[in-house]
């Protein structure tokens, strides 16, 4: 209720002037009915004023209400808005989900980083182009075959090189390679994405004229298929320091070479692969394959083999054939 402006006594503005020779009982009479007329009117502008406070009340309550009413319109409309996004979303996440294509599971030999192909020819399996990255040296004749940097060793060095011949993706790229591929190979092939140094390192010290098995890892029937020869001595895997190739390494660089590569080229596939499990009952105690690098560290990608092991591995491929009736393998796929 507003604060009323304070006037002079209502009261005293309405009483009369009280006479000279009024007795004392009617100056009392006129007193109080003076005084009872300034009730009346207090108490009727209380009245009125109380009746007025409810209308304004209800106006303010109407409008309290409707603008209440109005929240909450806006707050379900938010509400049924963010439900249906929600849901939009939910919606989105499971077609996402359907289409997405599951792993395969494949028995796994415990490789560390096989090698990654570096160029994008045509296979032997379908006959078709796979995505995977181009070297940046495209005639491999202009890379010596001797590297300078590289130890001597007299005669023939025997290794183990591991390479996928079932599709994996790398960075949006197949990264399969099989001794097929390397049998179709015109020319030498780089034996690229080799990102651990123990399997690098091997692969420093490997001279022109080694040889090598080829060996499918990763796979449903791992196991050694061929033979290969190593062409040209190391040099520089300049996909390591290409962004989108498989194995891109940000820390190398043309100052600081982190990682190599050798070129090989195909030899021989055998009419019937060496699998894993006959590797490993071949390398139990007292076995020929006792002391086999590859079986005693098993994630890595590049091994040394002695010349004991080579020979007994190349006597039991050869004898495998023969109970097969079939025979190796030894011409290229060159079209």
């Amino acid at each position: 209720m507003p604060p009323r402006k304070r006037t002079r006594d209502e009261g005293d503005a309405a009483a009369e002037p009280v006479a000279k020779r009024r007795s004392s009982r009617q100056a009392a009479a006129a007193a109080s009915a003076s005084i009872r007329k300034a009730d009346e009117k207090e108490d009727a502008k209380v009245t009125e004023v109380k009746k007025s406070t409810p209308a304004k009340k209800r106006a303010a309550g109407e409008k309290d209400s409707k603008s209440e009413g109005t929240k909450k319109t806006k707050t379900t409309a938010k509400t049924t808005t963010t439900t249906d996004e929600k849901k939009k979303e939910k919606a989105t996440t499971t077609a996402t989900k359907k289409g997405s294509k599951p792993k395969a599971n494949k028995e796994e030999d415990g490789d560390d980083e096989p090698k990654a192909p570096s160029s994008g020819k045509t296979t032997s399996k379908g006959d078709t182009k796979s995505s995977r990255a181009v070297s940046e040296d495209p005639d491999v004749d202009s890379i010596p075959t001797v590297n300078p940097e590289a130890p001597r060793h007299d005669g023939e060095w025997y290794w183990l090189m591991k390479a996928e011949p079932e599709s994996r993706f790398e960075n949006g790229i197949d990264v399969r390679f099989s001794i097929d591929d390397l049998r179709s190979r015109e020319k030498p092939e780089g034996w690229d994405g080799i990102r651990a140094y123990a399997a690098r390192n091997h692969m420093r010290n490997m001279n022109a004229g080694d040889k090598a098995f080829f060996y499918h890892s990763n796979c449903k029937e791992p196991g050694i298929v061929g033979v290969m020869e190593i062409v040209k001595e190391f040099s520089e895997d300049k996909n390591a320091r290409r962004p989108g190739t498989p194995y891109f390494d940000p820390q190398s660089s043309k100052d600081n070479v982190r990682w190599s590569l050798v070129h090989v080229e195909f030899r021989k596939k055998f009419a019937v692969p060496i699998g894993l499990k006959e590797l490993r009952e071949l390398g139990k105690s007292g076995g020929p394959l006792e002391n086999m690098q590859m079986l005693k560290q098993g994630r890595l990608s590049v091994s040394r083999v002695s010349a004991e092991e080579w020979k007994a591995l190349c006597e039991i491929a050869d004898e495998k054939a023969e109970e097969a009736g079939l025979k190796h393998e030894t011409t290229k796929l060159v079209k």
